[in-house]
C-alpha cells in the first residue's frame, strides 16, 4: 500500500513551485514528517514533509520541474511486511571439521577496497556525484548546510586536503589509495552550467523591473558613528542582560529613517497606477543574505517599536533566512527597505528599489577617516549612506532631506528619545 505526496499550499498568490532537491532517495526508510523534498517558490524555499512513515517510493517528478499547489510528486510505500509473507530462514549445515588434532586458525578475511557508502546519508545528487568522484567518506565530514546536511564544497574542501595530505576524511581502516604518475597539466579550461533556483530567477526580474520601471537617482552623504559607538559600549552588557540580545546598529538605522519617512512621507510611499499610496505606519523591510539569494523579511510597524523589539526580530529574520524556515507572510509587504552592505566590507554602493517601494536605505562598513570638527583635523569612525529613491514620486529635496534626518538622528542619538 502507498501514500501519495502531494505539493502543499504554499501562501497567499502562490500557486507553483520547482523541485529543488530530493532528500530522500526511493528505497530511504522515512518518518512521519520528516522532511522529503525541497520546493523553491518566489521567495522562500520550502520542505515537504512525509504524510506517513514508511519507505520512500517513485519520485514523480525530476529536480527543476514547475509543479502545481496539490499536485502529486511522489509515492510513501508501506514497510509492513503482509500477513504470512515474512521470509523463512533457510536451514545451513553446520561444516564438518576437518579430521585432524589440531586446528588451524581461520585466515582473515582481506577487506577489498569499496567505494564509499553514501545511502545512509541523504545527499544531493550534486553532492553525491562528487564524494563518488573523490573517494570521500561522507561521514567523516562535518557538514556545513541545513541541518548540518553535506553541500558540494564540503566535499571539495575534504578532497582539496586530502589531495595535500593536510587533513585525512577517510576511516583509518579505509586502505589508502596506490600512488599514481604524475599527471601532466593539459591547460584544458572548464565551465559548468546550473539552473538558475526560481527565487534567483524573481529575484533577477524584480530589480530589472525596477531599473526598468522606476527613475532611480542615488542621494548619499556620510555619518559620524561616534555618538552611537559610544552609545553601544556604555550600555550594551545592561542591554542584552535585560532583553537577551545585543544591541547593534541596525535598530538605530531604523528608528532614524522611522523619523525620516515622518517628515518626508512620500519616501514611504509608492506609485500604484495613476495614484500615490502613502502609509501612516512604517514597515521596514531588512535586506538578509540567505543561502539561495537575498531575502526581504520585513519589521512591521517599526514606528511603534522598542530598540529591543527591533534587534530581536531581525536577529530572527537572520536566523530563519539561514535556517530556510522564513515563510511568505515574513516578506509580505515592507513600505521601506534598509540594504546593510557594510557587514560584508562594502564602503559605498547604490542599492536598487524594493518595488513597489519607492525608496531604500543603504548602509556601508564603518571606518577611521579625517575629517574636520571645530576647525581641526580629527579622526572619527565614519561610514557611507545611500538613499536610492524613485525619482517619479520623491523629488531630490525630498531625498537629500531624508537622508539629511537620518543622518542627524544618528550623530545625535538623543534626537530619536525627544522625537526630533
Amino acid at each position: 500500500m502507498s501514500s501519495e505526496v502531494k505539493v502543499p499550499t504554499l501562501g497567499e498568490s502562490v500557486s507553483e513551485a520547482t523541485i529543488g532537491e530530493w532528500l530522500k532517495q526511493p528505497g530511504d526508510r522515512v518518518k512521519l514528517d520528516e522532511p522529503i523534498a525541497s520546493l523553491e517558490t518566489d521567495k522562500v524555499s520550502i520542505e515537504v514533509p512525509s504524510p506517513v512513515a514508511g519507505v520512500m517510493g517513485v519520485h514523480k517528478v525530476a529536480v527543476g520541474e514547475t509543479v502545481e499547489v496539490g499536485a502529486v510528486i511522489a509515492t510513501i510505500e508501506d514497510d509492513t511486511p503482509a500477513a504470512g509473507a515474512e521470509p523463512v530462514a533457510e536451514r545451513t549445515e553446520a561444516p564438518v571439521p576437518p579430521a585432524s588434532d589440531t586446528l588451524a586458525p581461520p585466515a582473515p578475511p582481506v577487506a577489498a577496497p569499496s567505494e564509499p557508502d553514501v545511502s545512509a546519508q541523504t545527499l544531493s545528487p550534486a553532492v553525491r556525484r562528487a564524494v563518488l568522484e573523490h573517494g570521500i567518506d561522507p561521514s567523516a565530514v562535518q557538514g556545513t548546510g541545513k541541518d548540518g546536511r553535506l553541500t558540494k564544497e564540503d566535499v571539495l574542501a575534504a578532497a582539496k586536503a586530502k589531495e595535500s595530505g593536510a587533513g585525512k576524511v577517510l576511516s583509518a581502516e579505509a586502505p589508502s589509495p596506490a600512488p599514481s604518475a604524475p599527471s601532466t597539466p593539459t591547460g584544458e579550461r572548464r565551465e559548468e552550467r546550473v539552473r538558475m533556483t526560481r527565487l534567483r530567477q524573481t529575484i533577477a526580474k524584480r530589480l530589472k523591473s525596477a531599473q526598468e520601471d522606476a527613475a532611480l537617482l542615488t542621494t548619499f552623504n556620510d555619518v559620524d558613528m561616534s555618538a552611537v559607538i559610544e552609545a553601544r559600549e556604555k550600555y550594551k552588557d545592561l542591554f542584552a542582560k535585560k532583553h537577551g540580545i545585543k544591541l547593534g546598529f541596525m535598530s538605530f538605522f531604523a528608528k532614524a529613517s522611522c523619523l525620516a519617512l515622518r517628515d518626508v512621507p512620500s519616501a514611504n510611499a509608492y506609485i500604484e497606477g495613476e495614484e500615490i499610496v502613502y502609509h501612516d505606519f512604517v514597515d521596514i523591510s531588512v535586506a538578509v543574505s540567505a543561502p539561495n539569494g537575498l531575502v526581504v523579511p520585513v519589521v512591521r510597524d517599526a514606528h511603534a517599536k522598542s530598540f529591543a523589539q527591533i534587534e530581536l526580530e531581525i536577529a530572527d529574520f537572520g536566523t530563519r533566512a539561514r535556517d530556510g524556515t522564513l515563510t511568505m507572510d515574513d516578506m509580505k509587504g515592507g513600505t521601506f527597505t534598509i540594504s546593510n552592505g557594510g557587514v560584508f566590507g562594502s564602503l559605498m554602493s547604490t542599492p536598487i528599489i524594493n518595488p513597489p517601494q519607492s525608496a531604500v536605505l543603504g548602509l556601508h562598513r564603518i571606518e577611521d577617516r579625517a575629517v574636520v570638527r571645530d576647525g581641526e583635523v580629527v579622526v572619527r569612525p565614519m561610514m557611507y549612506i545611500a538613499l536610492s529613491y524613485d525619482h517619479r514620486l520623491i523629488d531630490g529635496r525630498e531625498a537629500v532631506t531624508a537622508l539629511k534626518i537620518i543622518k542627524e538622528a544618528i550623530e545625535d542619538p538623543t534626537r530619536l528619545l525627544i522625537d526630533l
